[in-house]
């Protein structure tokens, strides 16, 4: 349980730190060799935030999450792997292009996950949304007869139109 909450607090952190990761690495590990790498950095990394914003909301929008206070089992195995291509991507190494590869593979695999989670769930709720409604509408006495009472006086108000 520890692990899956510090994974549910570390996810919003990821939003920032993770896109500027690869911004300092750049300056770390790279040596200012190439300023056209600098530049696909800034035109990548506000993608990366809001990729990374985006399966950080659909993950907290479960309310199972919302309310153990701690992300699933899978969601960690997800967000773990996606994270650490991000890293490996910000180191500048030979296999740079690789962790890049796997990083887009492994954000759209995670969006996907958080997704198809999200609906899941709902749907699950939904289903004992209405298994409690008919639960509820059968123990009512008089559920199947006449909705409303009736003693046997109406009122009928006829509508005419004026003569204009």
């Amino acid at each position: 349980m520890f692990v899956r909450r510090v994974f549910l607090r570390w996810m919003f952190l990821a939003v920032v730190l993770l896109p500027l990761w690869p911004l300092l690495g750049w300056v770390i590990f790279d040596g200012n060799n190439n300023g056209w790498d600098f530049l696909g950095l800034l035109f990548t990394m506000p993608v990366l935030f809001i990729a990374l914003l985006a399966v950080t909301l659909l993950i907290y929008g479960r309310a199972q999450v919302r309310r153990q206070r701690a992300l699933e089992w899978g969601d960690v195995a997800v967000l773990a792997i996606w994270h650490a291509t991000i890293i490996g991507f910000g180191i500048f190494g030979p296999s740079m292009a690789l962790f890049g590869v796997l990083g887009v593979i492994a954000g759209l695999g995670a969006l996907w996950y958080s997704i198809w989670r999200l609906f899941r769930e709902a749907a699950v709720r939904t289903r004992e949304a209405m298994a409690e409604f008919e639960r509820l509408a059968q123990q009512q006495p008089g559920a199947n007869g006449p909705r409303f009472e009736d003693d046997g006086e109406y009122i009928v108000i006829e509508e005419r139109p004026r003569d204009s």
